[in-house]
């Protein structure tokens, strides 16, 4: 007869096997290699228009000096409530394509080649998964001209990483960026865009295609000035009959924080207070509006809406669809 210990030992043993066996299993799991992400794409329609969004991965950087006109402890207090890091900020970067008929319209060019080890330059490896051939690609729409949004003009051999594009630019951020002279006129930080501008563009000579503010760039694609981020920095409106959608670009940085505070300048922009002024005119009218809003350092696929939340705004991803 077993005793009441035996017993008792046995019922044990049987509980602790299965604890047993998942510790072994989450060890196997840890000491496995990651399993890579899958490609980072995501499409949906705008009337004729058929948007596919491209993550180009991210950059991290200290949540310090980030904002250049709030105490860290007040940034770090919004970060907090939008579940984000408090001691860095992580700035995603998402490429918006645009393609009806033969035209292929990519919104701004990405970071380009960077170091294998490094957390962005995915676009090109994306753009496969995704089945858009940069040879395929018509034209580059640029909203301004910081690096990581031009960088990407090159391929790894310095020629051009859109053979076939034209590459259409505000006339305001190109007269700026081209013009020698203004670089006593821009703030330190920024005065590496001339040279970066020069390189980046040059294997386009002759594709280089200026266009006023509230020009239609392409048809059924409008621009409109939204100035501060950079002295040219341009939003597009993309609309077929009743459907529309805007590209917002750098309107904002991480949407968490800054549509939440819009009257807060970041360490990138070149002018705070006019960036301030255009991020409240055009968040409150796509917000009034209904607009559904890409952005380039959105949270991947980068494709929502805006809300107003208190004094300020938030960010409302749209619904995932498996149907295009």
């Amino acid at each position: 007869m077993t005793s009441r210990r035996t017993a008792l030992f046995t019922a044990g043993a049987a509980i602790a096997a299965p604890a047993m066996l998942r510790s072994r299993g989450a060890l196997a799991q840890a000491a496995a290699p990651a399993a890579p992400q899958a490609p980072g794409f995501y499409r949906f329609r705008v009337g004729g228009f058929i948007v596919t969004t491209v993550h180009d991965g991210f950059f991290a950087r200290p949540l310090e000096g980030f904002v250049r006109n709030a105490p860290l402890a007040e940034v770090q207090a919004v970060a907090r409530d939008a579940f984000l890091p408090t001691d860095r900020t992580l700035i995603p970067f998402t490429i918006t394509f645009v393609a009806r008929g033969d035209t292929v319209a990519a919104f701004d060019a990405g970071n380009g080649v960077t170091p294998a080890n490094a957390t962005n330059g995915r676009m090109i490896a994306n753009m496969a998964a995704a089945g858009i051939d940069p040879a395929r690609v018509t034209h580059v729409v640029h909203s301004h001209f910081h690096g990581d949004h031009i960088n990407g003009l090159l391929d790894a051999g310095g020629a051009r990483a859109f053979p076939n594009a034209e590459v259409l630019v505000p006339s305001t951020e190109w007269a700026w960026w081209t013009t020698e002279g203004n670089q006593t006129r821009s703030p330190e930080g920024q005065r590496g865009t001339f040279a970066n501008v020069a390189r980046r563009f040059a294997p386009y000579q002759g594709r280089v295609r200026p266009f006023e503010p509230g020009a239609e760039v392409l048809p059924g694609i409008t621009s409109m000035a939204a100035y501060g981020h950079t002295p040219g920095h341009t939003v597009f409106r993309i609309a077929d009959g009743d459907a529309q959608m805007m590209f917002l670009a750098d309107l904002t940085n991480r949407p968490e924080i800054m549509m939440a505070r819009p009257d807060w300048q970041i360490v990138f922009d070149f002018d705070g207070d006019a960036a301030a002024t255009v991020r409240r005119r055009v968040l409150d009218m796509v917000a009034t509006d209904r607009i559904r809003v890409t952005g380039y350092h959105y949270p991947f696929p980068a494709n929502g809406y805006v809300a107003r939340a208190g004094q300020g705004f938030r960010f409302v991803p749209a619904d995932w669809s498996s149907t295009v």
